[in-house]
């Protein structure tokens, strides 16, 4: 067995390690919380029969572990594939009433190919599926954190190679300070201010929702993204002027300016691309974040990604989708964190020679 492919099932080992006892807190925690799931389920008006077979067909009747072993179980099993026999989806509103349709051991699964199925449970507030809320709301938060991502790397470089570049002068002072205010101000700052002068002002952007057509999502992405933008480039463009400082003094940079190389040429050329290895890094720690919610940004902006719904999970007492959301959260971070460890073995050459 190669060294590259042991490293990599060596990382995605702890990920599952780590995936699984993510799971375990959650589903605890999601238990912890006051209410009765089998009434939410049903309805304040149900009988007491109603919300007696909500407990049986959910399994709420069962002890913890019991729930727990169920829920793992079912995570991800197999089942009806799509073709011929699609899972059960209840009606709106059906509350713990059988799909109209399919198997309704498969009511809450979503199926893929194969007939492998994805089981998160059963939404008690929304009475849909985990996994339906989950798919619709995935790619604007996935929209949302990658947007936020390139403002963060176009305002971390540029404000990170102006200060390496202008050591000792206004120039290097300005884009410190620019990152100093960045740093300092939380998006609950950031995020009004911008609003105020791009929507209120300016009358440039709306100021928070999602819109309708594929124009007015653009539009709506501009200011939660440089929210969270403004916020996440100070410590880029420290960590590039930091790593753009060392390198400069390096012996094959003056050996490429020996050579003829102009100062900008080896400050982008030769000095940024070694600055790379700790940037990635970064950047995929991240993606995973903001991929898994940014919460206080999506509620100001009323943006509708995860983590605004994790939000209303926990405010709604919802079991099912707080295990559902933070489970999506951690398999995004773990997964960022398994795909950083593999770009940093393609982007330097020594830890292939080291084998580790």
């Amino acid at each position: 067995m190669s060294s590259a492919l042991a490293r990599l099932l060596r990382r995605l080992g702890w990920a599952a390690i780590v995936i699984a006892g993510v799971t375990a807190v959650s589903f605890a925690i999601a238990y912890l919380l006051p209410g009765d799931a089998a009434r939410m389920l049903v309805g304040p008006q149900a009988s007491a029969a109603d919300i007696e077979r909500a407990r049986a067909i959910y399994a709420l009747d069962r002890p913890v572990p019991v729930q727990f072993a169920r829920f793992v179980r079912r995570l991800v099993h197999l089942g009806p594939e799509r073709g011929g026999g699609p899972a059960a989806r209840p009606a709106e509103g059906g509350g713990a009433r059988e799909g109209a349709r399919g198997d309704p051991e498969h009511r809450s699964c979503a199926a893929g190919p194969l007939g492998v199925h994805l089981d998160l449970g059963y939404s008690f507030h929304y009475r849909r599926p985990v996994v339906d809320l989950l798919e619709a709301k995935v790619p604007r938060t996935v929209e949302l954190a990658l947007a936020a991502l390139l403002v963060q790397l176009l305002l971390g470089l540029s404000l990170g190679i102006v200060a390496a570049a202008r050591r000792g002068t206004a120039w290097e002072d300005a884009a410190l300070g620019l990152t100093l205010l960045g740093a300092s101000a939380p998006t609950f700052v950031i995020g009004p201010a911008l609003q105020y002068a791009l929507a209120y002002k300016l009358r440039l952007l709306p100021y928070d929702g999602y819109g309708v057509t594929a124009a007015d999502h653009l539009r709506s992405l501009v200011l939660p993204a440089l929210t969270l933008g403004v916020f996440g480039s100070a410590l880029y463009a420290r960590m590039v002027r930091e790593e753009l400082r060392t390198l400069l003094r390096q012996d094959f940079i003056r050996t490429a300016r020996a050579k003829g190389a102009s100062r900008l040429r080896a400050l982008v050329v030769h000095a940024l691309r070694n600055a790379l290895l700790p940037l990635t890094t970064l950047a995929a720690l991240d993606f995973g974040a903001l991929a898994g919610g940014a919460i206080v940004t999506e509620k100001l902006f009323r943006w509708p990604g995860v983590g605004s719904m994790a939000v209303e999970a926990l405010q709604n007492r919802d079991g099912p989708l707080l295990v559902g959301t933070v489970l999506f959260a951690a398999t995004v971070v773990v997964l960022a964190t398994v795909a950083l460890d593999l770009a940093a073995v393609a982007l330097d050459p020594r830890l292939r020679s080291r084998g580790r």
